[in-house]
Formats: structure tokens, C-alpha cells, sequence
């Protein structure tokens, strides 16, 4: 399998879409703008845009989209769009293209990360051997782990954020009946940990205290948070942690992720600063009977870009170094 250079990368999330060139195997990333999926009516005409920016055309295109992909194709499942891998390397005349799902890049990426693109969370011990799992906290809830075989890398898409999420304990027994479950009739990890979670999770919290409605988006409650710490909305933002510690503790111990967890996505390093890190380790590990175990487990979040795009560009510098279905998935 061979990219040719230059390699258009796309990063295709439910609000956002990101693009960058790479002109040759050494040359660094030059990022394009990022855009929002909603401002464009197809992906095609989002890629064009990309590239008449770049001013360079691509011989390659290594897409990621949010939803699950079938083959060269994929409906994205928080936005309209549709991505037929085939047809964009016959409208492009690429000569090559990959289309994969956003967490199954997100964990082709993680040999790719530097040290300092990524922080500690909690007395988290070093990365050890083993399965790695990366979740994300974005328009929707993202998780696939990352297994090394005869030393090359394979990804586990999953669609983890679609299972039904419970209550643990009075807090969140509370809270639950208030939770608007919109046209799935469930609740599940999305429905809370996502971006638009955190406002449906404020809305349960006040009507839970006997509050009147919130009015308040996810940016309002975060914009209130930031403003007030000690309010209600800060107090929001905290549970969302406790949550999402709990969440990932779950995966770590389906997956057994003994080669730790990884945190990404646009949500979490915006509300870092209610992050209490004593208080999500606890809640991490606390998972009987086995405690001991997920006390070794790391648990780092990620807190530079878009590192979706760099990960996919170490895939088309050397493609044989990752467990690929190359002549099901290829375009060309």
C-alpha cells in the first residue's frame, strides 16, 4: 500500500471539520482552517474548499468521520453528511484515499502522541504494556481501543458512547428521572457525556433541587462555571468528571486497558479547571473487585490540537507499521 504525496488529512467530527497538507513524508503539517460541518452542504464541497486553500493538489486524501464506516463509505451520525470514499478519488483524481472511523484514528494516533501533547491525570502511574484505550468527549462520546500485534498496530472501533448508562449511588439516582432522553427513549453514555450532555445534565441537576428550567446551553453553563465556581454550574461540571471517570473505568475494564486511557476530544480541556483529579482517580478505580488493578492503569489527558491529523499522517509515511484492511478500505 502507497499514499502518494501530497496527502490532504481530514478530521470530520459532528460540529467541526479540520484539514491539513502534508506536501512529502518529511514535511510538516501546514493545518487548513477549521470549518463547521454545517456551513457546508457535503463533504465534497468542504474538501474542495480545503484544498483550493492549500493551493496544492492532493494525490492522497486519509479521512476520519464520526460514525460508523462501512468499507470506502460513512454517514457521519451527528451531522448530514454522507462519505463515499470512491466517488471523492474519482471526482479529485486521487490515487489513493482512506477513509476511517474518528476513534479508530483517534487510536491509530496514540503511538504518534509526543509526551508533552498529553498531561497526568491524578496520581496516574506510567503507561505500561498492553491494550490502550482513548475516549473522547466532544458533540458525541468516542472510545476504540489499540492492540499491538507481531508489532504492528490495530485499532477496535467501537460505538461505546450508544450503551445504556446507569445511576450509581443517591446523586445520581436523583438525577436521573430529569434527564430529557430526546427520540432514543434510553439514556445513554452520550446522553450525558457529550457536549450538549452537559447542559441536559445541568437541566436534571436543577430540576432535581427544585429549580426552576435552565436556559443555558453547554457554553452557558460553562461560560456560568468559570464565572461562578462555587455555583450550581460548576457543581455540573464536576459531577460531569465524576462521570466521566466512571465511564472510562467501565471501557478500561472491558478492554482491560493495562496500557492505559487516553482523554481527548474538544469538551474536556475546556472545562479542566473543575477537574478534582484525587476525586476522578477514586472514582476510576473504584470497580471491586478489581481495585487493585485499575489502580494501575494510566490516565492522561490530551491537551494539545487535533492530533487526529498527525496520527493519520504517520499511517501514510508507513502504512505497513498499522493492521489495515487496505484492499477492503482503500479507494483506489
Amino acid at each position: 500500500m502507497d499514499f502518494p504525496f501530497p496527502l490532504v488529512l481530514c478530521d470530520i467530527g459532528g460540529t467541526n471539520a479540520r484539514f491539513a497538507l502534508k506536501s512529502a513524508p518529511d514535511a510538516p503539517l501546514l493545518p487548513g482552517p477549521p470549518v463547521k460541518t454545517a456551513d457546508y452542504g457535503t463533504f465534497e464541497a468542504a474538501l474542495a474548499a480545503a484544498v483550493a486553500a492549500f493551493g496544492a493538489r492532493p494525490r492522497s486524501v486519509i479521512a476520519c468521520a464520526a460514525g460508523p464506516v462501512e468499507g470506502r463509505s460513512v454517514k457521519l451520525t451527528n451531522a448530514g453528511w454522507s462519505v463515499d470514499g470512491e466517488a471523492v478519488a474519482r471526482e479529485l483524481a486521487l490515487d489513493q484515499g482512506l477513509l476511517l472511523n474518528d476513534f479508530e484514528a483517534q487510536a491509530l494516533s496514540l503511538p504518534a502522541l509526543r509526551e508533552d501533547w498529553t498531561k497526568p491525570v491524578g496520581a496516574s502511574p506510567p503507561h505500561a504494556r498492553g491494550t490502550r484505550l482513548v475516549i473522547g468527549v466532544g458533540t458525541g462520546l468516542g472510545a476504540a481501543a489499540l492492540v499491538e500485534v507481531e508489532g504492528r498496530w490495530l485499532a477496535l472501533p467501537t460505538e461505546a458512547g450508544h450503551v445504556d448508562f446507569a445511576p450509581v449511588g443517591v446523586d445520581e439516582a436523583a438525577i436521573w428521572p430529569h434527564l430529557s432522553i430526546g427520540a432514543l427513549g434510553r439514556i445513554s453514555a452520550e446522553t450525558v457525556l457529550s457536549g450538549s450532555g452537559i447542559a441536559r445534565l445541568h437541566q436534571a441537576r436543577c430540576a432535581a433541587l427544585g429549580h426552576g428550567p435552565s436556559p443555558l446551553d453547554e457554553i452557558g453553563v460553562v461560560a456560568e462555571a468559570l464565572a461562578t465556581p462555587g455555583g450550581e454550574a460548576a457543581r455540573t461540571l464536576a459531577m460531569f468528571w465524576s462521570l466521566v471517570a466512571r465511564c472510562a473505568g467501565d471501557l478500561a475494564l472491558d478492554f482491560l486497558a493495562k496500557g492505559g486511557v487516553v482523554f481527548s476530544g474538544g469538551v474536556l480541556p475546556k472545562i479542566a479547571p473543575f477537574l478534582d483529579e484525587t476525586k476522578f482517580r477514586a472514582r476510576f478505580e473504584d470497580k471491586a473487585p478489581f481495585g487493585e488493578l485499575m489502580t494501575t492503569i494510566a490516565t492522561r489527558l490530551v491537551v494539545a490540537g487535533d492530533v487526529a491529523l498527525p496520527g493519520m499522517a504517520a499511517i501514510a509515511v508507513a502504512p505497513s507499521a498499522y493492521v489495515i484492511d487496505y484492499a477492503a478500505r482503500a479507494w483506489r
